[in-house]
């Protein structure tokens, strides 16, 4: 999903289709909650169902600069709330999967909840 998303924001595409999972749409939603991705619907029903994301772009240049997944299949990578890594001044967040759901690190930090480290995201 990471990778779908910034190769159609490298070419400038307006919408990208995905295979639906609630995980997907999770991430769909934080993500459009921050106002880097503008709109998610979910197209069908069932096993064919679709994940719709109209991409977000400000004067013709992605709001997204990079997406970066730290936990991989090979490498679980899991942070307690104590432990979370700070962004070191760059402009983005870390999105952490808690028991309570997909949250920021800031705001996992404040809630005091560890969880799997699953991507992290630059912004312009």
């Amino acid at each position: 999903m990471l990778t779908t998303i910034l190769n159609a924001q490298r070419v400038n595409k307006e919408r990208v289709a995905l295979r639906y999972s609630k995980f997907k749409e999770s991430l769909a939603r934080m993500l459009q909650e921050r106002g880097l991705i503008s709109a998610v619907r979910i197209q069908g029903e069932g096993a064919k169902a679709k994940l719709i994301l109209t991409l977000a772009y400000e004067n013709k240049e992605a709001k997204i600069q990079d997406l970066r997944r730290v936990s991989k299949p090979g490498l679980r990578r899991y942070a307690d709330h104590s432990e979370l890594p700070y962004m070191g001044g760059r402009p983005g967040f870390f999105v952490v999967s808690t028991s309570q759901g997909l949250m920021d690190h800031e705001q996992a930090r404040k809630e005091k909840v560890g969880g799997e480290l699953i991507c992290e995201v630059h912004i312009n």
